[in-house]
């Protein structure tokens, strides 16, 4: 079931196991059944603290994980979790186990307060690379709490399940039989749509910071680092750490890495900045930020963050096209992720909008899943890569259709068409299909700013070579900001950038350099 280099790797994973666990197994006739047998009886023979019991649970195939001489953990898989899903599995046998979650103190005593049963269920894709932080998040929740439980659900095994609840995107949640949310959801992100939201409290007695970065992607992870290694008190606000990295599955131009897929890389950047002693508050949204004494950053909750200086590295978001449709049809057929949803729409007709990179690449990559992808551009040439449009040129079940405006996203209860405009003959035209994937690029998450920093007509903060805004003592990096190119390495750069500007900024103001000797 496992291949040698998966075993060992195993092996050394399951030497951490803190306590014995009993796997109860619910295995029909299947080929997925017997697969999941064999499983977990590799599991078995591979740790001693480890006992496979048959049983029969809610769904078979399916298998639950608990410690021997407690209360079962409600931490259950089924279908195989393989695949993104495979580190899910891992950490849910160290973390039944006994071995305590690396979870915030604060998180943790929000996850135990929780009083009402909670029973989740998390429909996946193996493909999905979302999926795994809502299946890990809610499984930390069922570990902690005993009134929580929930079951991962392969979608491909549970076929019948994915038409029967109309799921047509990934990670879709559950909970307590209704439609909980979709898309990829941080232990914070579902606290809060619990409920369970922060106060503000536990920011009440921060200490101004040196270097406060507002933003935890490429640029922000690259500003707090550079900035922690001189010696300063350093922060990292941050709604989503690792921002839009995490939606993307393969990244091949980060000099010195041939190759990784975005969540690797975003929990290699975490890694990192936790290497040093930085305060990273995570799933908090700035509201404002104003220059008094010192700079001072307001967060949704309430709580006020200070810092002698501030880094902007807020990154961006997919742009959405602005159509009847779109907002009503989203999750019910109308996607922004190619690789985490294509699976879904295995055998049927989607469009991607879009004509550069990003889109071009998303038709390539759906037409290896779907039955005919529509790949539709406002102008009258694609704008992808040159290498890229002769690919998708090749592929048969791919049609390219420029200069169309779409007007609308059609449907019932869920997508069944999209309508679009002939640029050059003003004729409406309309194609029959059951997806839409949107890949018309990236917006600024920089709204909260409006007044307070100089920005561009399209939302970007205007930097000089330093990293600095117009106001003393703010600078800004990455995605957010007027440089030329969005990329990856390019914003880390420019979040070292604005570090060093940051500090010497510091080392040449007065009240600052008084700051930093205090």
């Amino acid at each position: 079931m496992l291949d040698n280099q998966i075993k060992a790797q195993l092996q050394q994973y399951l030497t951490m196991l803190e306590g014995d666990l009993l796997i109860k197994a619910s295995i029909g006739d299947d080929k997925t059944s017997q697969d999941m047998l064999n499983l977990v009886e590799e599991l078995e023979k591979m740790s001693p603290r480890i006992t496979v019991q048959h049983s029969l649970l809610e769904r078979t195939p399916s298998f639950s994980i608990n410690k021997v001489g407690a209360e079962e953990s409600g931490v259950v898989f089924a279908g195989l979790p393989l695949g993104h899903e495979f580190t899910s599995l891992v950490l849910a046998l160290l973390q039944v186990s006994g071995r305590a979650p690396k979870v915030d103190a604060a998180v943790i005593k929000r996850i135990q307060a929780i009083k009402q049963p909670l029973k989740f269920e998390t429909y996946v894709s193996l493909t999905c690379h979302n999926c795994p932080d809502v299946v890990q998040a809610l499984n930390i929740m069922s570990v902690l709490n005993p009134n929580i439980s929930n079951v991962m659900i392969e979608g491909g095994t549970f076929q019948n399940e994915i038409k029967e609840r109309d799921i047509m995107a990934v990670p879709t949640v559950y909970l307590n039989g209704e439609n909980f949310g979709g898309g990829r959801m941080e232990l914070e992100d579902i606290l809060a749509k619990l409920g369970e939201v922060s106060d503000g409290s536990e920011f009440a007695d921060k200490e101004p910071f040196d270097v406060l970065v507002v933003g935890g992607g490429p640029a922000g992870s690259a500003a707090a680092i550079y900035s922690a290694r001189k010696g300063i008190r350093t922060g990292i606000v941050a709604e989503r750490f690792g921002g839009q990295v995490n939606d993307t599955l393969s990244i091949e131009n980060i000099i010195g890495t041939k190759a990784t897929e975005g969540p690797a890389f975003v929990s290699s950047l975490e890694a990192h900045v936790l290497d040093y002693e930085i305060d990273v508050m995570k799933s908090q949204r700035a509201k404002k930020i104003e220059k008094k004494d010192l700079i001072e950053v307001t967060l949704e909750n309430g709580a006020v963050l200070k810092g002698k200086t501030v880094i902007l590295s807020t990154g961006a978001r997919y742009r959405q096209l602005g159509v009847p449709g779109e907002e009503k049809f989203k999750n019910k057929g109308v996607a922004y992720c190619p690789h985490c949803d294509g699976p879904i729409f295995k055998g049927k007709d989607v469009a991607v909008i879009g004509g550069g990179n990003s889109g071009v690449e998303a038709a390539i990559d759906l037409a290896g899943v779907v039955n005919h992808v529509t790949l539709i551009q406002r102008s009258e040439e694609l704008k992808a890569d040159k290498v890229l449009q002769e690919r998708v040129r090749s592929l048969k079940n791919v049609t390219i259709i420029t200069n169309a405006l779409t007007t609308e996203i059609t449907g019932t209860d869920k997508v069944n068409g999209l309508t679009y405009k002939d640029r050059k003959t003003g004729e409406e035209k309309q194609i029959a299909l059951q997806g839409v994937f949107i890949q018309i690029g990236l917006l600024p998450n920089t709204e909260f700013l409006q007044g307070a920093i100089e920005m561009n007509a399209h939302g970007e903060i205007i930097v000089d070579k330093h990293g600095a805004t117009n106001v003393s003592g703010i600078f800004a990096a990455g995605d957010c900001t007027d440089t030329a190119y969005k990329q990856i390495v390019i914003s880390m750069g420019s979040g070292a950038t604005a570090a060093l500007g940051a500090f010497d900024y510091m080392i040449r103001n007065v009240d600052s350099r008084d700051y930093i000797e205090a």
